[in-house]
């Protein structure tokens, strides 16, 4: 039948070709699930409307039965009492339900081959879609880590460069020149501070050697007189 026949084409490898050309196998792999599962919904339909035939020709078939039983016992019956006539025609009804039967009987085969067959082909659709799933959650799993892999692969791809390095070589010196003029700032400071400092001690030591220069003055001024007065 035509709904089992997309189901029979899509293995396991077709699949897989069809995922080379695809361009999201995530969303490729869910629709082939939501077409099979209509195709399953499809083959449950039909399958029920076997069953329903088959249930039909095989209460028909049952019916018809009865009524031969029936009319058989009725024939046996009439004839007991004695009425023959009656009992031909019993039994004319009896052939007529045995021929109903007959035909009832061979349509309910027919049928209950023909739902057999669908029952088992839906029961493989059913093991088909379940391993289809199942390998369905293998290949997103191996797709969702190819797409993790190829975006590490993009972003490791400027890692490392020659260009990032000469990046990091300039970034260096500029480091390097910065801390030397840090250095240089401090020894200009160190040095303000020295020279300030020797100024403010030569400031504060003024005056002592003014008030020594000014004794010695004044002993040299009275060594003088006191040759003069000899």
């Amino acid at each position: 039948m035509g709904i089992f026949k997309r189901l029979r084409d899509l293995t396991m490898a077709s699949i897989n070709d069809l995922l080379d050309k695809a361009e999201d196998p995530v969303k490729m792999l869910n629709q082939f699930l939501r077409d099979m599962e209509e195709d399953i919904m499809e083959a449950e339909s039909a399958v029920a409307k076997q069953i329903a035939i088959e249930k039909k020709f095989k209460q028909q078939a049952e019916e018809a039965e009865d009524m031969v039983n029936r009319r058989g016992e009725q024939a046996m019956k009439a004839l007991e009492q004695g009425n023959e006539e009656l009992a031909r025609k019993a039994l004319q009804d009896k052939k007529e339900h045995q021929a109903r039967y007959d035909e009832f009987k061979r349509q309910y085969d027919i049928a209950k081959t023909n739902a057999d067959q669908l029952r088992s082909q839906l029961s493989e659709m059913k093991d088909e879609f379940s391993k289809m799933k199942n390998k369905k959650d293998l290949l997103i799993a191996r797709a969702e880590s190819a797409k993790a892999q190829k975006q590490i692969n993009q972003a490791m791809s400027g890692f490392g460069t020659d260009n990032a390095a000469k990046g990091f070589d300039r970034m260096t010196e500029k480091v390097l020149q910065m801390e030397a003029e840090a250095e240089a700032s401090k020894e200009m400071r160190g040095s303000n501070r020295s020279l300030d400092d020797e100024l403010d001690a030569l400031d504060k030591g003024g005056s002592a050697v003014d008030d020594e220069l000014a004794i010695m003055k004044a002993q040299l001024a009275a060594k003088n007189a006191k040759k003069q007065e000899l």
